[in-house]
C-alpha cells in the first residue's frame, strides 16, 4: 500500500504539471472503485483551473474550480503525467487531460478513492477524524506519550491509528521503532516519555528520509513520472526476516501484530 511518503512524492511530483492549468477534457474508463466515480465528474471538472495541489494523510486534494477532487491510492494504485498520445495501461482507470499533458490514475486492486467534494473539505467524513500529520509541530513526543498513556494496544498498532497520527503505515512504523529501540507489541502504555520521543523524531526522521529518496519500491508503487521510489534499498527490517540486524547481527524476526506483519529485532528491540 503507498504510504504517506508515496503520497507526498506523487503530490510534489505532479503539482508543477498542473498547478494553475485548466482541465481540458476528463475521461473515466473504470468507475467502480471503492467508491463508484461520479458520473458528472467530467462536467464538473472541465473548463476549470486546478488551483492548489495539497496532501492530508494518505489522501490527495486538487482544489479545482469550486470544488475539490479527493484522491487515496488504496492498495495498489498510482498517478502519473504521461503525454496524450500515450497509450493507456490495463488498469488506467481515469485520465484528467490539461492540453497535451494527461494525469492517469492506475489502480489494479481498484480500491482506490476518487471522490468530488464540496468545501470545507476538512469537515468531510474520511478527514474530519483524522490526527496530527507527522511532520508537523502539532506532532511530537509530549503528545505521543499523552495520547499512549493506559493504553494496552501495542505501539505499532497505536502509531498506526490514523486518529492518532496519519500515514505512519506499515513499513515506516516497522523502521521508526527499531530506529527507536522499541519493541512493536510493547504495550503503548508502557512506552516512557523518553522513550516516545524517541519514537516520534524516529518516525519524522524515517518519513523525511523516505520522502527525500522518493518513497519505496514495494511492489505496485511507482513516482508520478514512472520511476520507481529508492527507499527500499534502505530499509533496514522491514521484509527482512532472517536477515541479519544490521546493528547486532542477529537474524530479524517477525510475528503477526494486528493483522499486519511486523519485523524487528529481538535484541534491539524492548
Amino acid at each position: 500500500m503507498p504510504e504517506l511518503p508515496e503520497v507526498e512524492t506523487t503530490c510534489r511530483g505532479i503539482k508543477p504539471h498542473i498547478i494553475n492549468r485548466r482541465v481540458s477534457a476528463v475521461t473515466v474508463h473504470q468507475p467502480k472503485l471503492r467508491y463508484p466515480v461520479a458520473r458528472d465528474l467530467p462536467r464538473k471538472l472541465e473548463g476549470k483551473p486546478v488551483h492548489s495541489v495539497t496532501r492530508r494523510g494518505k489522501y490527495l486534494l486538487l482544489a479545482v474550480g469550486d470544488l475539490n477532487l479527493m484522491i487515496h491510492l488504496g492498495m495498489s494504485g498510482s498517478l502519473r503525467i504521461t503525454g496524450r498520445r500515450e497509450p493507456l495501461r490495463k488498469h488506467d482507470h481515469l485520465e484528467i487531460r490539461f492540453g497535451e499533458k494527461v494525469l492517469r490514475f492506475h489502480d489494479p486492486r481498484r480500491f482506490g478513492v476518487v471522490l468530488l467534494i464540496d468545501d470545507p473539505v476538512e469537515a468531510h467524513p474520511l478527514l474530519a477524524l483524522l490526527g496530527p500529520e507527522p511532520l508537523s509541530e502539532d506532532f511530537d513526543g509530549d503528545y505521543l506519550y499523552r495520547v499512549s498513556r493506559k493504553r494496552k494496544v501495542a505501539i505499532k498498532n497505536l502509531i498506526m491509528n490514523s486518529r492518532v497520527v496519519v500515514g505512519v503505515g506499515n513499513i515506516y512504523a516497522s523502521e521508526a521503532l527499531f530506529l527507536a529501540g522499541i519493541h512493536p507489541a510493547r504495550a503503548a502504555g508502557r512506552v516512557s516519555r523518553a522513550r516516545c520521543e524517541k519514537l516520534a523524531m524516529a518516525i519524522k526522521n524515517v518519513l523525511q528520509k523516505a520522502i527525500s529518496e522518493g518513497g519505496t519500491t514495494l511492489r505496485d508503487f511507482i513516482r508520478e513520472e514512472g520511476q520507481p521510489g529508492y527507499f527500499a534499498q534502505q530499509l533496514n527490517v522491514y521484509g527482512k526476516s532472517g536477515e541479519a540486524c544490521p546493528a547486532c547481527g542477529k537474524p530479524i524476526s517477525s510475528r503477526v501484530i494486528g493483522q499486519r506483519s511486523s519485523f524487528y529485532c529481538s535484541r534491539c528491540q524492548k
